[in-house]
């Protein structure tokens, strides 16, 4: 699916909109900006503490992030090996940049992650830290967590290691710069590696059952002074660096398994009467899931251009509720699975906007080298579900409430016109179309002959920028 763009034209909407989305981040009570004692602590952090003993600036890494951004997380240098291939994996030292207690630390809890509202980011961390002094920015040296995860040819783990280590990164890619370079035939080295390994990832994936909708997003963007709502469909090179990420997320909860110490990132499986009702929507759509095929894999031969597919992906979504964060010290879990990775899965890739990720780091670099998990890391391991828990409730409200303003600053002229939509979904009495132009998302009334992948025509009634509240109508 190309990527669908829609602006918002009237400088009055915008300014409306503008005033909506000031008035939601005051709802939410997000953080405003960091208080003095915060940023003074971050500017005195200098240097990582302790320094690395090791030194990795032999290895040739480079980022791959989108466009202009500058809170690196992750750099990568991979290669061939005998009987496979050896991924480096670096990760940004955080936990070397904050003391625990300290005050960046206590005001990170408070946070929990990088927040992205439409009218700027509220980050996790000061950006003299997240974009300057421990980001991966590319010609500097760096402290960074160092995974080496070395795979055989089928792409399986077959050892993991991770070290604290001082690391350079070589070039900063934006993820179109990458897949041009490697559509066009001129990535070598890592990026040459990149799309061999991360084929193989899949499929690795698609053998232990798990799956990757990687369906068209809706992000708001900065458009012409304004702000504009574009769906936009994922690159191939976007799904290989993920597998990347997953791999050593994976790797982290087999390390935590292994030693009965951590914090997993879960998901319960659908139960049988959530599987039989996306099963009979799949057939009313005529897209039925046949029960020889898995869950995974129907959903990776998905036409992401066919309306019918993209209502299917929709309720597909809805399969898997119930993400969370469970942390334990001498007994694992009983059920350590996420279910749509089909694997036990931590977060240890994000630590510059995401805060359980610094412990995720901290514990396995302790066990993969056979030390102490530190105490503070150890006693504090069981705050985190629930810090988690109230960041993650209060990004997913962010999401949704911008993206809903920014539909209705779009709409806002348009009352009475009559648009071209796909039923996606029934829930009770009223239908959950999508739009073609523009690409918005609502809902309406139905009746009694309404149909998932259905087209239909509806008929704007209203649209408040202030609430975000729109209204349609079925035509005729």
């Amino acid at each position: 699916m190309s990527a669908l763009r829609s602006h918002i034209a009237a400088s009055a909407a915008q300014s409306e909109l503008a005033t909506a989305l000031a008035d939601l981040r005051e709802s939410l009570e997000l953080p405003a900006e960091f208080s003095v004692e915060v940023l003074a602590e971050a500017e005195a952090a200098t240097s990582a503490s302790p320094p690395p003993e090791r030194d990795r600036r032999d290895l040739e890494f480079l980022t791959i992030d989108p466009a202009g951004s500058m809170d690196l997380d992750q750099a990568l240098h991979l290669v061939r090996r005998r009987g496979g291939y050896a991924v480096h994996y670096a990760i940004a030292d955080v936990p070397g940049f904050v003391d625990p207690e300290g005050a960046v630390d206590l005001e990170a809890r408070e946070r929990g992650q990088t927040l992205y509202a439409a009218d700027g980011r509220v980050p996790l961390h000061p950006p003299v830290l997240s974009e300057d002094r421990v980001s991966l920015l590319p010609g500097v040296d760096r402290s960074a967590y160092v995974w080496t995860l070395d795979l055989d040819e089928a792409g399986a783990v077959v050892d993991t290691r991770l070290e604290r280590a001082m690391v350079r990164s070589h070039e900063r890619l934006s993820y179109v710069e990458a897949q041009e370079r490697i559509d066009g035939g001129g990535a070598d080295g890592s990026l040459a590696l990149l799309k061999q390994i991360g084929l193989l990832r899949i499929e690795q994936e698609r053998a232990r059952g798990g799956a990757s909708l990687n369906s068209p997003e809706a992000e708001i963007v900065r458009s012409d002074g304004g702000y504009a709502l574009e769906w936009r469909s994922l690159l191939p090179v976007e799904d290989w660096n993920a597998q990347l990420s997953l791999m050593t997320g994976m790797a982290a909860a087999q390390l935590m398994l292994e030693a009965r110490v951590g914090i997993l990132r879960t998901m319960p499986a659908p139960d049988a009467q959530r599987i039989t009702a996306f099963r009979t929507q799949t057939e009313a759509l005529g897209r039925a899931w046949p029960e020889s095929v898995s869950y995974g894999e129907y959903l990776r031969g998905l036409d992401r251009s066919d309306p019918a597919c993209l209502a299917i992906m929709r309720a597909a979504g809805g399969l898997f509720r119930g993400a969370g964060y469970e942390a334990f010290d001498g007994t694992v879990p009983r059920d350590p699975v996420q279910s749509a990775i089909a694997a036990p899965y931590a977060h240890v890739t994000a630590p510059l906007r995401r805060l359980v990720d610094r412990w995720g780091l901290v514990v396995c670099e302790a066990l993969s080298n056979s030390r102490e998990v530190p105490a503070w890391a150890r006693q504090s391991l069981a705050a985190l579900p629930s810090l988690m828990g109230s960041s993650s409730q209060r990004a997913s409200q962010l999401e949704s409430a911008s993206v809903a303003r920014v539909e209705a600053a779009v709409l806002a002229d348009r009352v009475g016109e009559r648009f071209d939509a796909t039923v996606l979904e029934l829930r009770d009495d009223r239908a959950v179309v999508q739009l073609a132009d523009p690409a918005v998302t609502a809902t309406c009334p139905a009746n009694d002959r309404t149909r998932p992948g259905e087209r239909v025509g509806v008929v704007l009634e209203s649209a408040d920028i202030a609430s975000g509240a729109v209204e349609f109508a079925l035509a005729g």
